[in-house]
């Protein structure tokens, strides 16, 4: 009754963004199918993995003030490891060397463009106000590995194949978030945990077409939307991202490891 009294009185305070967001829905899957495998390059062997998905609706109730707040995804990733074996000559690693050597706990997973932002097209949304009625709407992003990795040991000039197993085993966190963009008040709205591993064993004297095997998983670990959110890590804001960051080593069975591809950043 206080407030009605109030407003009455022209003195009821809208509520904050920060009180009135809500989260109608969330959900986050990865699909069912297997991680499929590409052998039609002589060169190359891809693959490619199921998706990664995350979908929310959010409703923002009338924005009094003149504020703007983008709402979205943010992606960091806080494990990785991802070996390619070449028989007894020594394996490649993509390699993130901050976060192996224990550094920082988490890289961002940013587009590289649109930071902090996974991405810039279904997965933000910005809210500019003031606003006179109730804005309704979704974000959903989505997410998966299509890398290529040469049959040739990578520092030699031969492409005699010579792989015999790739393993990955990386992990993730995904945010869902409003961030004032004038004050860069930043509330985590949703918070989801999901991972992503394979091992594809191969015969590399097998023929080209009939080599590599997905021996696991044929189904992925399902993503948790975690009742208890997580903050937000501050290396998952900014720069470098992933992509830029990554580093490829060659690590012989014997002798120094070789930097095959510095990273970007």
């Amino acid at each position: 009754m206080g407030c009605i009294q109030s407003r009455l009185q022209g003195r009821c305070k809208p509520k904050s963004f920060r009180d009135s967001v809500v989260v109608l829905e969330v959900n986050s899957s990865i699909d069912p199918q297997p991680t499929s495998i590409d052998e039609s390059s002589g060169v190359v062997l891809r693959y490619r993995t199921p998706h990664f998905r995350a979908f929310a609706r959010v409703l923002v109730p009338p924005v009094a003030s003149s504020e703007t707040w983008t709402v979205g995804w943010i992606q960091a990733c806080n494990h990785m490891e991802f070996y390619n074996t070449y028989g007894n000559k020594g394996m490649s690693s993509w390699e993130l060397p901050d976060l192996r050597d224990g550094k920082i706990e988490a890289i961002s997973d940013s587009d590289g463009v649109n930071y902090p932002w996974y991405g810039n097209t279904t997965e933000t949304c910005t809210v500019v106000g003031p606003t006179k009625k109730d804005s309704r709407f979704s974000v959903s992003m989505n997410d998966n590995f299509y890398p290529s990795v040469t049959w040739g040991v990578p520092v030699s000039d031969s492409n005699a194949p010579q792989l015999t197993s790739i393993r990955r085993d990386q992990s993730f966190v995904t945010w869902l978030v409003a961030i004032n963009r004038a004050t860069a008040e930043t509330l985590v709205l949703q918070t989801v945990r999901w991972r992503m591993r394979l091992h594809i064993q191969v015969s590399p004297e097998k023929p080209l077409g009939q080599r590599a095997t997905l021996r696991e998983p044929v189904a992925q670990e399902q993503p948790r939307v975690l009742g208890r959110n997580e903050p937000i890590s501050h290396h998952a804001m900014v720069k470098p991202n992933a992509n830029d960051a990554q580093v490829l080593m060659w690590r012989p069975k014997a002798g120094d490891a070789v930097v095959v591809i510095p990273p970007k950043y």
